[in-house]
């Protein structure tokens, strides 16, 4: 009776180990009961000396050391169900998007389900799952536009909002086109930010800071000028600055830290500019486009910008 009992012991710590292989050192409390391990056992690994730890309630870590990204990503899906499907931020890092770093991953489940937002996880409950997520690793990801969507409605600023949506169009992971349609397909609630951002990526503005300088552009009444334009000389191309003034012939280039190579270079350009105040900048733009009307038009072919138009160091 005894050797049967440690037989059975065995067979279900080694099926408890194959699951904490497959899934980062990770196992449910439903997991491991099902594995044949007993309450008592689970219990006495899962007690504060223990070896293992408490990542979210119901799932465990087999070590008491510090938590991945990548076992937080496992842990929320372990945590909310194989249905759901992770979006956001973290939806966006894996494919490529330059986003702030967040230690919070957010999970999409269906409106039907109960699950509550637990530790770094936050859950959002949706009758519009995404009807084709991709998969990687295992886990169900948001499509980029729908990540980019989740993002905005959660009540960022519209600077945020608006660096969101022109890494992701830059990047060339989703386009415009895609994101107005999940802007029309989602809740109208929370989509002002969005809405914006689109207006002005559609128009070509390809950062947040061109973003600032836009707004600063309309209210200091200068002309409008052509965002991310393509210039060329007969057929040989030119340049494609950040802002152009056709008429003038005046070029305008933003500094901003996403696109430069280093943020020591950023640096070097803040302290440059540190005295320039808003004022001056409208001053000094309405000057060059003063100066630039009075003079004969350059022979400089422009065709308009259409995002994304090229991709800058990040």
């Amino acid at each position: 009776m005894l050797r049967a009992m440690k037989h059975i012991s065995a067979e279900a710590d080694r099926a408890v180990l194959r699951l904490l292989r497959q899934q980062g050192d990770l196992i449910t409390r439903a997991q491991a009961l099902a594995a044949g391990w007993s309450e008592g056992t689970l219990r006495h690994s899962t007690r504060t000396e223990g070896p293992w730890g408490v990542v979210l309630p119901g799932v465990y870590m087999n070590h008491n050391g510090p938590i991945t990204g990548v076992q937080r990503e496992i842990a929320a899906v372990l945590y909310a169900g194989r249905g759901c499907v992770i979006t956001g931020q973290a939806a966006l890092f894996r494919r490529g998007v330059p986003v702030p770093p967040t230690e919070v991953v957010d999970v999409l489940i269906p409106d039907s389900a109960r699950r509550q937002s637990a530790g770094f996880v936050r859950v959002h409950r949706t009758s519009r799952m995404p009807e084709r997520p991709w998969v990687s690793d295992g886990i169900r990801w948001a499509p980029v536009p729908r990540a980019v969507a989740d993002i905005a409605r959660g009540g960022p600023a519209l600077r945020e909002v608006r660096a969101v949506v022109a890494a992701a169009v830059q990047r060339r992971t989703c386009t415009v086109k895609q994101l107005a349609t999940e802007l029309s397909s989602g809740p109208s609630r929370g989509s002002g930010a969005l809405r914006a951002a689109l207006e002005e990526v559609a128009d070509g503005v390809a950062s947040a800071a061109e973003g600032d300088l836009r707004k600063l552009i309309k209210v200091g009444r200068l002309p409008e000028p052509l965002y991310n334009p393509s210039l060329y000389v007969g057929d040989g191309f030119l340049a494609q600055p950040d802002l152009w003034w056709r008429d003038a012939g005046v070029a305008g280039e933003v500094d901003s830290r996403e696109w430069h190579l280093s943020p020591e270079q950023w640096k070097k350009t803040i302290a440059r500019h540190s005295a320039m105040s808003a004022r001056g900048i409208i001053a000094e733009l309405k000057s060059a486009i003063e100066a630039g009307l009075r003079r004969p038009t350059l022979a400089i072919r422009t065709v308009p910008g259409k995002p994304p138009s090229r991709e800058r160091a990040g």
